[in-house]
């Protein structure tokens, strides 16, 4: 319907549709009115209200569907309250009449239906006006009750609810009526009319104050037989009410009177629990009967009733009353009527802990969960105590029986179970309760391990796992505490029992502890369990205790995993072997022997070490190669032949070894499984044959099955939800499943190896006989694929004859046992792609899923479905697919019962579901039209439910196919919705699977005009479930809208649905809050501003303290115990975060952040509290006492928040700085923040560092470990990004310089002793980032953290001869590195800061800095280089394993090897390089100053102590090990660096690299082995193409710089040698040194400068490709200008690494690439107003170019005799190409003269004149000239005449000097000002340098000639410019006077002086 302001029905549109299109468009203008009524003005309404109340009233009477009368009824009742409420009273007496008359029709029921339904709404919202009619309305309908059916008296229920609200008071002459009827519907056999009658009396309550006083054991026992076979939803409506009108007695509302005690209410909760709804005279019958007849949903109702009995009266209530609580709560699970049975003790267990855990685990905050465990280590001592004195009394007549010791194990599990439980959740904030001694958590639960009672023990080692888990500094001592006992209470059967399950825990508890224990601890575990199993056999006292004992030991060794485990392989195989025969003869002569008790023991002991060869095979895999597996075939084959004698024991001893004999095969399916069939092929037939037995054996019949532990897992997930079962919501499966088993119950005592499996949740093992069953159907699976085919055949054809000889529940064991076990081989055959087998399998596995289509369990139908589906998609055959749906669709046509029906309806839709979809559109139509028939079968819900779920599974499956089926499906699924009863929600709930099907379907397609008429109908059904009462249905709803607005975002109304979604979010049904969060997920990854708007409205409304979504969001994530939700609830926020953080919501976040920071219950910080007590003993302490105080606001929105959830605000913070990073740059400027601030009203982050460094000191100080982890995480980051903002009130300052002392104050107790190595680790990564971020100026104040690192450095330098080692070696690793990085990232900053030019207060404190460093540096440079060679040994390939050191390295153990690898990976870069700066600081110089209090080696192997032979090693072989220790690390990473390696470890490696070869001695060494320079440059050369970076490529090129200059020195070394040696006569041999030789060639692979040359040209090529012949246009950016520089430079020094016949051959290529180079240079676009040259960076380029071509010509390569003619040959070839340089050949290029001029100058100047006289190359040189100066160009004038006098002596040279005159006037009146300005006065002319003086002669000389030549020109110059006159008048006279001077008679020693004055040439002999 079209959205108009218009009220009134389009009467004339609704009589032209069909009914089904009537009644949606009628829903949809209710919805319309619904929302439109509230906004429209009163007198609008008053006008259309005549008309409105008739068109409701024509709805009224039309038989309206439920949800459809429930929107008349509210629109009705709104309409008269918004406009004139007088005609109501009609309307009242209208709808009396309707439901009086006795209309039978069909149409008849929804209309009185309907009438209830108004009558409700109207006393609702009208309230006391209806009052005068109130009693006959009330009569009316107490009549209409006896008659009405279930929807009646559904409806009539919830309208006395809402009559009761409307009314209030007003009522209360009816209410003992309304309680009589209401107690009659309680117990109805309808669930939806118990749920309806349980909502009216909890609405009666409110008033009706006899409900919970004097009627309060009657509403009581009432509740429990409404419990008494009641579906989920009931059992959660009827707790509500009893727990609530329990709360309102112990705490009456506004306080009033008859206040009933705590002790009276739980009375009768535990009579309810004891006897349930029965009466006196059935109790007393079972009580004298010994039977309880009290039925488990019973006790589940009174669980939940418990549960939310205690919630009512809130977390305050709880904290204060909790001793009494549980004191009571405990007699329930001791009370012998409880426990009769061990079924029954599991039960009650499981109902004590859940009440417990939902109550202490969800109302309370840390500090009020720390005094509960308290409690509970009181009540647990004290009631260890009492049984202690029992069993320790003397007079036997007073010794406490065996119901005392039964009774009180029940208690101590409850509570010992929660204790752990509660300890987990606190994590590390429970220390202080730990260590608390006056509580004496650990003595209380270490005293229980030696209670009588064996699951007393197993819950106290449980408890003691929870301890070890949350703090892990525990683990290690526990571990020695409970080892220790053990050995000495070895002669107790109760010690060895429990302190063995007390090690076992706590060994297992390793696999969550990331810090581990000590290796030693394996060793002494193991010793301890073959101590026990050795001397097992020495007391038979005891020898069951201690054959369980040793090998539960040994299977929780194995979970240490492979590094411990390898180290005890042999001793562990040899163990499991001594336990079996030696052969099979053996074997069977143990049969002969031996009672009942060695076989208890035998079995037992068999049955432990199978249990830790399947611990082997689960936890180390990768050891149990086919060697091990071998050495194991002989145990394996006696332990599968001993199943077959078995029967024969059972039949000699009975029932005494019934339970071992469970057991054992029990442990032997589960190793069978695991291990490879073919290692045990031999035994497939004894296993089989086994296994047949056992699934469908008589004997195993008798057995009852669980088919809620079986099934489940093998059935599809889709297929769950229509399960009744599955209706329940998912908060309360726990006790839903655990407790509703048919069978037993899940327990820890039922299997104490449990103890070993991985998880923090309490293990519930099932019974033996049940894990017995599921270990078969696994086993099955597992082994059928392997036998013979005719095997195959025959048992599955026995499977079917079992099946068909069996009736009743005997029939449905079997059925579920055989078709559990072909599900299992179907799913894992489809999982591998193998075969069935022959063609003869496919019948009887037919006939065996197709008769459990029609069972009458619907799990079992469910896994039949899944079954047909496994096998058609095994079979892979299409005619058979086809087969089976043919005969699905027979069986329908014949099937009558709904059982029957509802399976192969299910069928149907799941058979398609692995075979590629439907594809047949006949076959879709069929099934379609079948479904449908089915779904519209009202008679029946349950066909409903499975025809419309099979439904929307044929729409998942058919895809796009099923378009043309969408339309009448949407119609059906509307008219469904819109006609169902809601006392059927599980057919709602199915309506929704379709509806979000379709819409799936559809997807995309919904968008366009043409499909608004099915967004229309996706969004009535939308709304049609939201108003389901079913949590599920309204979930499902939330859904859909979900989904519809992934597809079509613009059509989904936000308005009306943020709203609903934030109202859900306080719902107590976790499946709904699930459902809203995730669809909020998905909301504010496209609209988080818009969602945000509009949920701010709706949360202010509900009176919230965090009265913002955000907070909502926050709080909600606090309660949550759910992993799925309290992920997508971070997610929800870390999405608003993100979209908002930068767009003015900064400010807000980082409050919230901060709010929920403050939130703990503690009033101040660990750091406070301990800085308090500082200050009061020592008032005069340091600086750091001024930091701020991390106290929790009192008044915060927020309170007792849980450390988790602190934790991810803590991350939030982080990733809002990261957000802002990318966002604007005055985030991170004061200056710019401030001044923005003033003209916008954006937020900046750098405004509130003040408040990022509360949140970080918070977090760091706190006493989760967690906490204080992201605490100094968030500091680091803070660090890094703020370190280099100003401060502009101080300048020379950084903003964070004001909050140093905060910094050390955070960092302080990360160094306490007892600090775990993780949190020191990080505190070290801060230290180090602070020191070297250079915000503290002061070195006073620096010395406080630096005192951090020299502590922790002393503590490295301890070793491991330290303190008692608590965690494994690994984490000691861990922490020893990350000081050493630490103090590595210190010393590369202070050597770093030494090469720069800082300011004088910047070097005073880098001085200062130096002599904190110095100290310490001999120590650090030995733990470094340890260090490395610890990296370099892990680092070597797996092949050279053997080779690592027996005992480990300096700072890793042997059995660490693995764990410290990570560590070393994240640690050895800084180390790297700081070691190399230390070297290049010592010069590579020995000194004696090596520490003596360093207890640690300085490396595993004692390098550079000892050599090879026992002799001392001389400096010069440490030098070389340590060069090559460096230069292996660096080369092995920068080989190969991954894509994950962090730029900082390839920037270190580099800058080592450059630090050594500064240094001589290693630059020589690398100089002289060319193939370590080639290796070298061949890494650096694969470098440059893989990392882009400019630092990195930068780098390279200047390590190639240095490898270079070291190859040039080696040569230069060598002809110096060679020149000494050999003397003069052969000095032009001398220059054949170098690469080259006398052939001239370069080897690639060998040559270090083809090497070199590579690594130029790759250079050039990618910054340049015009280079390559055919390579693109590239312009250049500064960074690539400084690239291209870098490998000219080095290109022109290669030349010089030649020998001459190697310089010719590498010649040509260095000039192409030169003047390649310069020639992409000179030629520029044309750009106008320009004279030619070149700016920015390609000027740096040309200049290098240049340079580089100077570099080359004036190389000595060319003077020499065996190349001067090669090269003068190439020097004119590059002369020409140089003269072309000019012609452009573009007339759009300019051309840059000035630098081609340069060349061509340098080019004369440089080369000899066998080069430039050549003609026609002198020629075109003159040419250049002449065409520049007749160009007019005033800047190419300018320059030529300043090079005059560097060109003239070589013009003359070349040619006469009347060559001269033919330069034009131009070049005189250039030049001759700048001669004149070379001239110096002769005061200047003594003082001035000798260069100075040349000049001044060369340009006077050169006056004197040019003038005479040019005299007009220089007269006039002369005449017009008299400073110039002046000049050169004074420079003549003062050259007169020096000739007249020199002239006349001078001292010798003056002619000495002039001699040196004056020029002369000088031969150079040496040409290098």
């Amino acid at each position: 319907m079209e959205r108009t302001q218009c009220l009134l029905l389009d009467e004339e549109a609704v009589r032209q549709l069909s009914d089904h299109q009537r009644a949606e468009f009628i829903f949809s203008w209710l919805s319309h009115l619904k929302k439109t009524l509230p906004t429209t003005d009163r007198v609008a309404i008053r006008q259309n209200q005549r008309h409105l109340v008739e068109q409701l009233s024509a709805v009224l009477i039309g038989s309206p569907g439920p949800p459809t009368r429930w929107l008349l009824a509210h629109c009705l009742a709104l309409l008269l309250r918004l406009g004139d409420p007088l005609p109501a009273s009609l309307l009242v007496e209208r709808c009396n009449d309707i439901i009086r008359s006795k209309d039978d029709s069909p149409s008849g029921l929804p209309t009185r239906l309907a009438a209830v339904a108004c009558l409700g709404s109207l006393y609702q919202q009208l309230g006391r006006m209806l009052i005068a009619s109130f009693k006959d309305t009330f009569s009316n309908l107490m009549k209409a009750m006896k008659n009405a059916e279930s929807q009646g008296r559904y409806e009539i229920m919830l309208c006395l609810e809402k009559i009761l609200c409307g009314l209030g008071v007003g009522a209360i002459s009816c209410h003992r009526d309304v309680y009589k009827a209401a107690r009659t519907c309680l117990t109805d056999r309808s669930m939806a009319v118990r749920c309806a009658a349980a909502k009216c009396l909890l609405e009666l309550q409110r008033e009706a104050v006899f409900l919970w006083t004097s009627e309060l054991d009657n509403v009581a026992s009432l509740c429990f037989r409404a419990f008494e076979g009641s579906s989920s939803s009931v059992r959660v409506s009827v707790s509500e009410l009893l727990g609530t009108l329990l709360a309102a007695a112990v705490e009456p509302p506004q306080g009033g009177r008859g206040r009933t005690s705590l002790e009276e209410v739980m009375d009768l909760l535990l009579g309810g629990f004891l006897r349930g709804g029965a009466g006196f005279l059935r109790a007393s019958g079972d009580m004298l009967k010994g039977t309880s007849s009290v039925s488990k949903d019973i006790r589940m109702g009174v669980t939940q009733a418990c549960v939310v009995f205690v919630s009512s009266l809130g977390a305050s209530w709880l904290e204060s009353n909790f001793s009494s609580f549980l004191s009571l709560l405990m007699e329930l699970a001791s009370h012998g009527k409880a426990t009769q049975t061990a079924s029954d003790a599991v039960v009650t267990r499981h109902c004590v802990s859940f009440i417990l855990r939902s109550t202490l685990g969800s109302l309370l905050g840390e500090k009020a969960q720390t005094n509960a465990a308290k409690q509970l280590c009181v009540y647990v001592a004290a009631h260890k105590r009492t049984i202690d004195a029992a069993l320790s009394d003397g007079n036997v007549e007073s010794r406490g029986s065996c119901a005392d010791v039964s009774s009180s194990q029940h208690v101590l599990v409850c509570c010992l179970m929660e204790l752990g439980a509660l300890v987990q959740g606190l994590g590390s904030t429970a220390g202080p309760l730990v260590t608390d001694a006056s509580t004496g958590l650990l003595d209380s639960v270490v005293s229980v391990l030696l209670h009588p009672a064996y699951s007393a023990r197993l819950a106290a080692a449980w408890c003691l796992r929870c301890i070890a888990m949350a703090m892990p500094s525990q683990c290690s001592l526990l571990l020695d505490r409970c080892t220790e006992r053990l050995v000495a209470l070895k002669s107790s059967p109760e010690a060895v029992s429990g302190y063995a399950a007390a090690v076992t825990a706590l060994v297992a508890a390793v696999q969550q502890c990331p810090l581990g224990i000590p290796s030693t601890k394996g060793k002494v575990v193991l010793g301890l369990a073959e101590d026990l199993l050795r001397s097992a056999a020495q007391n038979s006292r005891i020898s069951l205790q201690r054959t369980q004992a040793g090998w539960m030991l040994i299977s929780s060794l194995i979970t240490l995993g492979p590094a411990v485990v390898e180290l005890h392989l042999p001793r562990l195989l040899l163990l499991c072997r001594c336990v079996f025969p030696a052969s099979l003869r053996e074997q069977d002569m143990e049969l002969r022997r031996g009672d009942y008790f060695t076989w208890q023991v035998t079995l037992e002991g068999r049955a432990g070490a199978l249990c830790a060869m399947k611990n082997l095979l689960l936890h180390c895999r990768n050891l149990v190669t086919d060697d091990i597996i071998s050495r194991l075939l002989t145990p394996l084959a006696c332990s599968v032949a001993l199943l077959t004698k078995l029967p024969v024991l059972l039949r000699s001893y009975g029932s005494s070894i019934r339970t071992w004999s469970v057991l054992y095969r029990l442990r032997v399916y589960e190793l069978l499984v695991m291990l490879p069939p073919h290692s045990y092929h031999e035994s497939f037939g004894l296993v089989m044959n086994q296994l047949v037995s056992d699934l469908s054996g008589q004997d195993n019949l008798n057995q009852p099955c669980s088919e809620l532990t079986l099934l489940p897992p093998l059935c599809h997930h889709d297929d769950l939800p229509p399960i009744g079962h599955a209706l329940r919501d998912p908060a309360h499966h726990y006790i839903e499943e655990q407790v509703g088993r048919s069978v037993g119950g899940a327990s820890l005592d039922n299997d104490p190896f449990s103890l070993c499996n991985p998880g923090d949740e309490a293990p519930a093992s099932l019974p033996p006989p049940i894990a017995l069953t599921a270990a078969a159907v696994q086993l099955f699976g597992t082994l059928f694929p392997h036998i013979i085919s005719a095997q195959k055949v025959k048992i599955l054809e026995q499977f079917v004859e079992t099946v068909n000889q069996v009736k009743g529940q005997r029939q449905q064991t079997v059925q579920t046992h055989v078709c559990a076990a072909l599900c299992s081989l179907l799913k894992l055959q489809a999982g591998v792609r193998g075969p069935l087998g022959p063609e003869d399998v496919r019948p009887p596995a037919l006939s065996l899923l197709s008769g459990a289509l029609e069972s009458s369990s619907p799990l079992l139908r469910c896994l039949a479905a899944e079954g047909l589906a496994r096998l058609v998609q095994v079979v892979n055959d299409p005619g058979f697919t086809v087969s089976v749906s043919l005969l699905c669709f027979d069986r329908l046509k014949t099937a009558r019962d709904a059982a029957s029906r509802s399976g192969l309806a299910l069928a149907l839709g799941a058979l398609y579901r692995y075979v590629g979809g439907i594809s047949s559109p006949q076959h879709l139509s069929t099934c379609v039209g079948v479904l449908f028939t089915l779904s519209q079968d009202s008679t029946s819900p349950e066909v409903q439910t499975w025809s419309l779920h099979s439904l929307s599974l044929v729409v998942d499956l058919s895809g796009g196919l099923y378009r043309v089926h969408a339309e009448p499906s949407f119609t059906l699924v509307l008219r469904l919705l819109l006609s169902t009863p809601p006392t059927h929600p599980e057919v709602h709930l199915s309506l929704g699977r379709c509806l979000h099907a379709l819409t799936t379907c559809l997807g995309p397609d919904l968008q366009g005009d043409s499909a608004a008429v099915i967004r229309s109908s996706v969004l009535l059904g939308s709304a049609v479930m939201q108003g389901s009462p079913d949590c599920l249905v309204q979930s499902r709803a939330v859904s859909c809208l979900q989904q519809l607005h992934m597809f079509c975002p613009p059509h989904v109304d936000l308005s009306g649905l943020v709203p609903a979604l934030c109202t859900h979010l306080s719902s107590s049904y976790l499946s709904l809050r699930g459902a809203v969060v995730a669809c909020l997920r998905q909301l504010v990854q496209r609209e988080a501003l818009e969602v945000s708007q509009l949920a701010v409205t709706v949360v202010k409304e509900l009176n919230r303290r965090d009265n913002t979504q955000l907070g909502a969001l926050f709080t909600l994530l606090d309660q949550e115990s759910d992993p799925g939700l309290r992920r997508d609830i971070q997610e929800t926020l870390v999405h608003m975060m993100t979209s908002s953080a930068t767009t003015g919501k900064l400010g807000h976040w980082l409050k919230l952040c901060k709010d929920v920071l403050s939130a703990s219950t503690d009033c101040r910080t660990p750091m406070e509290a301990s800085q308090e007590d500082e200050e009061e003993a020592d008032p005069g302490r340091d600086d750091d006492s001024s930091v701020f105080r991390a106290r929790s606001d009192g008044g915060g929105p927020f309170t007792a928040l849980r450390w988790a959830t602190r934790r991810f605000a803590m991350e939030c913070v982080c990733r809002i700085i990261a957000q802002c990073e990318s966002a604007d740059p005055a985030h991170f400027d004061m200056t710019l923040a401030q001044e923005r601030r003033l003209h916008e009203s954006t937020d900046f982050l750098v405004l509130h560092l003040g408040d990022l460094v509360r949140m970080a000191f918070m977090a760091a100080t706190d006493h989760s470990d967690q906490l204080r982890l992201a605490g100094l995480q968030t500091l680091l980051v803070v660090i890094r990004r703020f370190s280099d903002v100003p401060e502009p009130e101080f300048p020379g300052h950084v903003i964070l310089e004001q909050y140093q002392a905060n910094v050390g104050a955070a960092l302080r107790p990360a160094f306490s002793a007892d600090a775990p190595p993780d949190v020191t680790s990080k505190a070290c990564q801060v230290c180090s980032a602070w020191i070297a971020s250079g915000v503290v100026s002061d070195i006073r104040d620096l010395r406080r953290v630096h005192q951090l690192l020299a502590s922790s450095l002393v503590k490295v330098q301890s070793g491991r001869d330290g303190s008692v080692q608590l965690y494994n070696e690994a984490a000691a690793t861990m922490e020893t590195l990350s000081v050493l990085k630490a103090w590595a990232e210190v010393g590369s900053y202070r050597t770093d800061a030494e090469t720069q030019s800082p300011k004088p207060l910047q070097r005073q404190f880098r001085a200062g800095l130096l002599k904190l460093v110095q100290s310490d540096l001999s120590t650090l440079s030995c733990l470094w280089l340890s260090a490395l060679q610890d990296y370099a040994l892990l680092t070597l390939p797996p092949e050279y394993a053997p080779q690592l050191p027996a005992a480990g390295g300096s700072f890793y153990t042997a059995e660490t090897v693995n764990q410290s690898r990570g560590h070393y990976a994240s640690s050895w870069a800084p180390i790297l390089h700081a070691t190399a700066l230390w070297l290049h600081s010592t010069g590579f110089v020995m000194t004696d100053d090596t520490p003596v209090n360093l207890s640690r080696p300085a490396t595993p192997t004692s390098m550079g102590h000892t050599s090879s032979v026992g002799g001392a090693k001389s400096p010069e072989d440490i030098n070389t090990e340590r060069l090559h220790l460096i230069l292996g690390i660096s080369v092995e990473f920068l080989c190969s660096p991954r894509s994950g390696d962090q730029m900082e470890n390839i920037t270190s490696c580099l800058r080592a690299l450059q630090a050594l070869l500064d240094v001589p001695w290693p630059r020589a060494r690398i100089g002289h082995d060319q193939a370590l320079s080639v290796e070298l440059l061949g890494v650096l050369h694969r470098l440059m193409v893989t990392r882009e970076a400019e630092s990195v490529q930068l780098a390279v090129l200047d390590l190639l710089r240095q490898i270079v200059t070291a190859a040039q020195e080696h040569v230069r070394e060598k002809r110096h040698s060679a020149e000494v040696d050999d003397g003069a006569a052969e000095k032009e041999t001398l220059p054949e040194f170098g690469e080259g030789r006398d052939t001239g060639g370069l080897i690639p692979g060998r040559s270090l400068v083809f090497a070199a040359l590579e690594l130029c040209l790759c250079v050039l090529v990618r910054k340049l490709p015009q280079l390559s012949p055919g390579g693109s246009v590239w312009t250049l950016s500064d960074s690539d200008c400084r690239l291209v520089s870098s490998a000219l430079c080095v290109l022109s020094e290669l030349p010089s690494v030649c020998s001459p016949e190697g310089s010719v051959s590498i010649l040509p290529t260095v000039l192409y690439l030169l003047l390649g180079v310069l020639r992409e240079l000179v030629h520029q676009p044309m750009v106008t107003g320009s004279g030619g040259g070149t700016g920015g960076g390609a000027s740096l380029v040309v200049q290098s170019a240049l340079q580089a071509l100077k570099t080359v010509l004036t190389s000595p390569m060319s003077q020499q005799e065996k190349s001067r003619g090669a090269w003068n040959l190439l020097l004119r070839s590059a002369l020409n190409t140089l003269l072309t340089l000019w012609d452009a050949g573009d007339p759009g290029v300019a051309v840059d003269q000035v630098s081609l001029l340069t060349a061509l100058t340098i080019f004369l100047l440089s080369t000899g004149p066998d080069v430039c006289t050549i003609n026609p190359l002198h020629t075109l040189s003159l040419q250049r000239f002449t065409a520049c100066m007749d160009a007019k160009d005033p800047v190419v004038g300018v320059w030529l005449g300043s090079r005059y006098v560097l060109m003239h002596h070589h013009l003359c040279c070349c040619e006469p000097v009347e060559t001269l005159s033919v330069l034009g006037p131009q070049l005189i009146t250039v030049l001759l000002p700048l001669l004149i300005s070379f001239l110096l006065d002769e005061n200047a002319l003594g003082s001035a340098p000798a260069a100075s003086r040349s000049l001044h002669e060369a340009a006077l000389k050169d006056l004197m000639r040019l003038g005479p030549q040019h005299s007009a020109v220089f007269r006039s110059l002369v005449s017009s410019s008299p400073h110039l006159k002046s000049r050169l008048e004074a420079a003549v006279k003062g050259n007169q006077e020096s000739l007249n001077a020199k002239s006349g008679p001078a001292h010798p020693s003056s002619r000495q002086g002039a001699a040196k004055v004056s020029p002369s040439i000088t031969l150079k002999t040496n040409f290098l």
